[in-house]
Parts: C-alpha cells; sequence; structure tokens
C-alpha cells in the first residue's frame, strides 16, 4: 500500500524500479514526471484466482505537473502461479497496458465484459482525459476482472476496504463472529466486494413475520489471498428490530438463518 508520507519523486523512483520494463517508457515522459509536483495513485481492476494460482492487479498513477497537465503511469502487478513473485510492468496508456493483457492472459474479445455501471469506475486524480474510456474500460475489465471457468466474478473496490471491515465487526451482535484473528487479518485488506447471496425474503419465526438477507463481503488482503465475512440481517427478534449476525462461512450464516425460521 502506498505511504501517504512517501514524496512524489520517491513514489516514481520506486515505481520505475521495480517495474521490468521501464526503459520502454519515452525519455521525454519520464523527464517531465520528474519535475512532478503531487501524485495520486489507486487500484483500478483486480482479479484472483487462488484455486489457478494466477494473482493480477492493475493500478493507475496520476501525477500533477507544473503546468498543471496531468499524466497517468498504468501498472500491471501479476503472479504467473501460486509460487512465483510478483512481476511489475508500467505502461504510458491503457491501450499499452490493454495489449500487455491480452499478451500475457490472451485475447479479451474471447471474453465477455462485464457491466461497467451507469458512470464505471471512479476516476482518481484532477480530472483525468475521459476520451475512448468506455470501450478500454470493457477491454481492461474482460482481461483483468473476467472469471475463470466455475469462479464467481468479482468487482472490487479499493475505497476504506480495512475501514469497512472493521465497521461490519463491529456491528456483529451474535457471540460466535469471527474474532480477533479474523479482525487482524482484515486490517490488510485493500480491496472489497459486496454481494447479496439471499435477500428480500420474508418468513415465519416464531409465529411472526419476520425479513431476512445475507450479504457475503469478500476482501482481498496484502498478499493476495482472499478473505470473506458472511452477514446476516434480519427481525427475527423478540421485538421486532433490526439485527446483524456476521460469520466466517456461509454455511454457518445459512445455518443460523435455518435456526431461526424455516428458511431453506
Amino acid at each position: 500500500m502506498s505511504d501517504p508520507y512517501e514524496t512524489t519523486e520517491a513514489h516514481l523512483d520506486r515505481l520505475l524500479g521495480r517495474a521490468l520494463n521501464s526503459f520502454d517508457l519515452p525519455d521525454a515522459l519520464v523527464e517531465r514526471l520528474a519535475a512532478a509536483l503531487a501524485h495520486s495513485s489507486s487500484l483500478y481492476t483486480t482479479h484472483h484466482s487462488p484455486s489457478a494460482g494466477v494473482w493480477r492487479e492493475t493500478h493507475r498513477h496520476t501525477y500533477l505537473l507544473c503546468d498543471g497537465e496531468t499524466v497517468s503511469l498504468w501498472e500491471l502487478v501479476y503472479r504467473l502461479s501460486s509460487e512465483g513473485d510478483a512481476r511489475h510492468e508500467v505502461f504510458a496508456s491503457r491501450e499499452e497496458l490493454s495489449f500487455a493483457g491480452a499478451r500475457l492472459f490472451g485475447e479479451a474479445a474471447a471474453v465477455p465484459a462485464p457491466s461497467l455501471g451507469p458512470d464505471g469506475p471512479e476516476e482518481p486524480g484532477w480530472g483525468a482525459d475521459a476520451d475512448g474510456v468506455e470501450e478500454e474500460l470493457a477491454l481492461l475489465s474482460a482481461l483483468f476482472a473476467a472469471p475463470g471457468p466455475g469462479e464467481r466474478h468479482r468487482a472490487y473496490t479499493g475505497e476504506e476496504s480495512a475501514d469497512h471491515a472493521r465497521r461490519v465487526l463491529r456491528r456483529a451482535e451474535n457471540a460466535d463472529r469471527p474474532g480477533p484473528e479474523t479482525a487482524a487479518l482484515l486490517r490488510s485488506a485493500y480491496a472489497h466486494q459486496i454481494t447479496q447471496a439471499f435477500g428480500g425474503r420474508h418468513c415465519l419465526a416464531d409465529g411472526r413475520d419476520a425479513g431476512f438477507s445475507l450479504y457475503e463481503h469478500a476482501f482481498v488482503l496484502l498478499d493476495g489471498s482472499e478473505l470473506s465475512l458472511w452477514e446476516v440481517e434480519h427481525t427475527a427478534t423478540p421485538d421486532g428490530r433490526h439485527m446483524c449476525e456476521v460469520y466466517a462461512t456461509e454455511a454457518a450464516a445459512r445455518g443460523a438463518m435455518e435456526l431461526r425460521t424455516r428458511v431453506r
């Protein structure tokens, strides 16, 4: 994760130093970036497949230059096997990043792009360029976020993920919620996704109508592993109030719902 106190010069040196292909960047671009006043970095796309040992992410690094313009570098970080070290490559444009993804992971045309929402991912920095965004976002999403055979699609956000995990655990009222060990692991979460696995159902609980919903909060940790919390929201309480319970597995969460009602 980025050091909030790191200078822009040190950030650029570290980025170029770890990239295997930094020598491919135009000299004129590197010279302009060397005089940058500020920078902003964000997770752009991520795809993790523990079963296949594949892990890849893209990051956007945006720099504010002395003349008021902004320039972005696109970083690809990936492992091709579970035992392999992370590799870093850096590119001057989304197009070059797309070509690199096609070279490493196959042609994007063979993979349908997932839906991106009405506005697409939030762009970091200071008003970055928007030409060709829709086409390139679809290509990048197909390359880096499409699930493999039998895998569940993940569309992670990189916004305050560790704090989100803390809030989920804090609102859990069940005594058998995940403990300090899980909380410690989630402090390193830097991306997450919320998925509704079951919801909107009203069932009888102790002869009363009660609502039940089940959410998966999936997190990506710094070591590339994934960890999920399963949250049950229901009103099967003596006074009908809303209650949240959190479990470490989907089976435990569904079992808790079955104990309270006839949910199947």
